[in-house]
């Protein structure tokens, strides 16, 4: 459906309750501006392939504007195995948008890396894992700290096939992104895990749903998050089991680490199953720092300062605990300690 013909989400839907849509809107909502293309460029690697963008068939709002303002797409197949593949996308000027699709028929890990000073930029993301096939891939979220950010994510996980998701997410001043997975085969299993470092008065709002349409398939997201200032986090997470998709194993948890009286920060899991043999679980938890911590810390030489932002390193890390490829946990995790170094100097 075209953009100008939707309807304006509610905030009644749980999607855009706590973003609404003409919050992450660039514009006046009823336009569609016109966008400057995000810049992708690959370390070491031959060039993308530019294709023309598949027909509008989106009934989402989000993914229906990016279409809209997008005029092609970068395609990415990766068929054998490979040293990992490391995506730079350096989004400029008023507005910017990103299309980037990648077909995977091997093991490959790949890392995108955003970065840039818009005002506004889009990116949609689409991945296909055929069967067997092996992604480690690693998002990372590096704009500019006045930036609005939409990003829109479409997996499909084909029988016996894995994908490793992880995020982190430390820049942008207000961003929304929308994660849908789908495990489309027996044996399918996906590892998703989101970071964020809310500092000032960031807003991150993280969305994500899986769809476990066979039985014998494995989900397991772990969203933590760090809120300082008068920051807002959001997480919500949607496991959905359907129906006759026995003996799959799904669970979600969310962490919030809040540093300030003024930072919030939102945990909803929700579990949808339509299936009888099934293991489904869900947690959240969101709590001050430990002053027991902090007292062991300070006891030992370590300054206000340095005791919590020792403290923070290691409650985010732990959200990368859920992934197994090593190249993987060892590039986010480095991409971490370096913005909290950053962040300790300033």
């Amino acid at each position: 459906m075209n953009y100008q013909q939707m309807a304006i989400p509610p905030r009644s839907e749980h999607l855009w309750r706590y973003t609404p849509w003409p919050r992450i809107h660039p514009s006046s909502i009823d336009e569609v501006p016109i966008a400057a293309d995000v810049i992708f460029s690959l370390e070491g690697r031959e060039s993308f392939e530019t294709i023309p963008q598949a027909a509008d068939n989106f009934d989402d709002i989000a993914r229906s504007f990016l279409h809209a303002t997008g005029s092609s797409c970068h395609r990415m197949v990766i068929s054998e195995q490979s040293d990992p593949i490391h995506i730079n996308a350096r989004a400029s000027g008023h507005i910017a948008v990103g299309h980037l699709e990648l077909e995977v028929k091997d093991s490959a890990v790949v890392f995108i890396h955003i970065s840039g000073e818009p005002e506004w930029v889009g990116l949609h993301i689409t991945g296909k894992i055929h069967p067997n096939a092996h992604l480690s891939f690693g998002f990372i979220n590096e704009l500019d700290s006045n930036s609005k950010f939409l990003r829109c994510e479409d997996w499909t996980v084909e029988r016996d096939a894995e994908l490793e998701h992880a995020t982190l997410s430390v820049g942008g001043f207000r961003c929304k992104s929308d994660m849908r997975t789908t495990l489309n085969g027996t044996g399918a299993s996906i590892r998703q895990s989101i970071t964020v470092n809310a500092i000032g008065a960031r807003h991150d709002d993280e969305h994500v749903e899986i769809q476990h349409l066979h039985g014998h398939t494995y989900s397991n997201l772990v969203m933590n998050s760090a809120c300082g200032g008068s920051s807002h986090f959001i997480g919500t997470g949607l496991l959905t089991i359907t129906e006759g998709a026995d003996k799959s194993d799904a669970s979600q948890v969310f962490r919030n680490l809040l540093l300030s009286e003024k930072a919030r920060a939102e945990a909803i899991p929700e579990l949808e199953v339509l299936a009888d043999d099934v293991s489904a679980a869900h947690g959240a938890a969101s709590a001050p720092i430990d002053r027991n911590q902090m007292h062991y810390l300070m006891s030992r030489g370590l300054n206000p300062q340095e005791a919590q932002s020792m403290i923070v390193h290691g409650f985010l890390l732990n959200a990368f605990s859920n992934l197994t490829n090593k190249c993987l946990i060892e590039e986010m995790r480095t991409r971490l300690t370096v913005h909290l170094e950053c962040e300790l100097r300033r």
